[in-house]
């Protein structure tokens, strides 16, 4: 949920996971390739209830396996090879993550792609999630992003192909049940929440 590049993004020095750790606790930032995005303010109920409501569900159906759900604030640090993590100079904190395998986490967070991640699209956060995010996903190997318009009430789901490349997107109303395609027998059921508020 970052602003956009024009409000936030610092372009004259690049950054590090070794000097994120040394800002403010009350200041929230991702870094993408360097470049640190100051996170939107507080995000509003709408934006938690589906929060919420994701991490309710995922949790008890992935109680028998070695995957694990995590919800913002939480970093995933995502490198180019094999880096000391001070040096790494992409770290994110997706709305939702879900990590199935155990060595990539750590104290920390996660070091490396998550199998599947949704993002909950406001309007401070839509370019960046859309256009930012969903590259940098794909780069890294996150197995399905999944991006949510809470107003709307629309689901954009990219799955990685063979070739490492999301292919084209498929778009579905929030009804029913829609299942996770990254990881077997997982899937949302989605609820009557009142989408009604004008911005989220």
């Amino acid at each position: 949920m970052s602003q956009t590049a024009s409000q936030s993004a610092i372009m004259a020095s690049h950054f590090t996971y070794g000097d994120y750790c040394q800002w403010p606790d009350d200041q929230r930032w991702e870094l993408i390739d360097g470049v640190a995005f100051a996170m939107a303010p507080a995000p509003t109920r709408l934006h938690q209830d589906f929060v919420v409501e994701f991490a309710a569900q995922i949790h008890p159906q992935l109680a028998s396996s070695d995957c694990r759900v995590y919800v913002a604030p939480f970093d995933v640090r995502l490198p180019k090879g094999e880096e000391a993590d001070a040096r790494v100079d992409t770290v994110v904190q997706p709305d939702v993550a879900v990590i199935c395998d155990p060595s990539k986490l750590d104290d920390k967070g996660c070091r490396g792609a998550p199998d599947w991640v949704v993002e909950i699209l406001s309007p401070s956060s839509a370019v960046h999630d859309q256009i930012r995010k969903r590259a940098l996903y794909e780069h890294h190997g996150v197995r399905e992003y999944w991006l949510l318009h809470p107003i709307d009430r629309v689901l954009t789901i990219y799955r990685l192909g063979e070739q490492g490349a999301f292919g084209k997107p498929d778009v579905v109303e929030l009804e029913g049940t829609t299942a996770v395609s990254a990881i077997a027998g997982l899937e949302i059921q989605w609820p009557e929440i009142p989408s009604s508020e004008s911005a989220i």
